[in-house]
C-alpha cells in the first residue's frame, strides 16, 4: 500500500522558499522556514538543493539566503516575454507624472498580491511594501483588494480562509472589514484605504480587467494619505481611464498624457 502522500510536494516547498527570498533580498534561515510554513531542517534541505543548483546563494558571513544566480535568469527571461508589464509600463509613468506619487502594477498569486512593477513620481514614499516583488494578503491595502474586489463571489469565499491566517500582521484588518471594503469598492468603482495598512499613508486602486471579465492586475497609488484624499477625484478617473486602456488598447490616449 503506497505511503500518505505530503499535504505539500517538494516542488511546491521549493517555490515557497523562493518566494520568500524574493519577498525580501536576504533571509535568515528561521526567517525563510516561517515564511513558508516549513520546519528548520526540510527547508535547509532544499535551501541546499536550490543552491546547488544555482538558485539561492549563502552568504557565510551573515548566515543569510539570497537569490542565486539562476533565479535572476529566470527574471530576465520573464520580463523579456512579459506582455502585460510592457502594455501596462506607459501608464505607470503617465499616473506617476499626474499624482506625483507611486504607481504600483500589482498582480495575484494564489491569496496574495505581488507587486511587479511601479513608478515613482517626484514626491516618493520610501518603504519595503512598495518594492517590486513585495507581497501581501489580497485585500489588504488598495491594489491587493483591487483584485479580490471583482472577482466573483464564490471565488472571493474561497479565497478568504487562506487569507484570515495572514492578517495577524496586519491588526487593523478581519475578514468582516474585508468583506465591507469589497461592497465599498464595487459601489464605488475604486478601491481607497487611509491609515490602515500604515499610519498617514494611504492609496487608491483600480483592477485590469481581461477579456474573461476578470481582474488580471491592479493598477493603485501609494502616497501620504492627504495627498490621496485631496486628489481623490481626479486620481479614481486617471486610474480608471489608464486600466480601461490597458484592456483594451483599441481606446484613445488618456487625458492624462495629452494634458502633460
Amino acid at each position: 500500500m503506497p505511503g500518505r502522500a505530503s499535504p505539500l510536494s517538494s516542488v511546491q516547498k521549493a517555490c515557497r522558499i523562493l518566494g520568500a527570498l524574493a519577498d525580501m533580498p536576504r533571509r535568515r534561515l528561521t526567517e525563510i522556514a516561517a515564511y513558508a510554513s516549513l520546519n528548520k531542517v526540510t527547508t535547509l534541505r532544499i535551501l541546499e538543493v536550490l543552491g546547488r543548483e544555482g538558485y539561492v546563494r549563502r552568504d557565510e558571513v551573515t548566515k543569510t539566503y539570497s537569490l542565486g544566480d539562476q533565479a535572476l535568469v529566470l527574471a530576465a527571461a520573464a520580463r523579456n516575454v512579459d506582455d502585460l508589464r510592457t502594455r501596462t509600463r506607459p501608464a505607470l509613468v503617465r499616473l506617476a507624472r499626474l499624482s506625483e506619487d507611486t504607481v504600483i502594477l500589482s498582480i495575484r498569486n494564489g491569496a496574495e498580491s505581488v507587486c511587479i512593477d511601479r513608478e515613482t513620481g517626484i514626491f516618493p514614499i520610501r518603504a519595503a511594501y512598495i518594492d517590486i516583488g513585495a507581497r501581501r494578503p489580497l485585500g489588504v491595502g488598495a491594489g491587493a483588494l483591487a483584485l479580490l474586489a471583482w472577482l466573483s463571489d464564490e471565488e472571493i469565499e474561497a479565497l478568504l480562509p487562506q487569507v484570515a491566517p495572514r492578517l495577524g500582521a496586519y491588526p487593523r484588518y478581519s475578514l468582516a472589514s474585508i468583506r465591507t471594503s469589497i461592497e465599498r469598492a464595487r459601489a464605488q468603482g475604486y478601491t481607497l484605504v487611509l491609515d490602515q495598512v500604515v499610519d498617514k499613508m494611504g492609496a487608491i486602486g483600480v483592477p485590469v480587467i481581461g477579456l474573461d471579465g476578470r481582474p488580471v492586475a491592479a493598477l493603485s497609488i501609494a502616497a501620504l494619505s492627504e495627498r490621496i484624499s485631496a486628489g481623490l477625484p481626479q486620481l479614481a478617473a486617471a486610474l480608471k481611464e489608464e486600466a480601461a486602456r490597458i484592456s483594451d488598447p483599441r481606446l484613445p490616449v488618456p487625458r492624462t498624457e495629452m494634458a502633460a
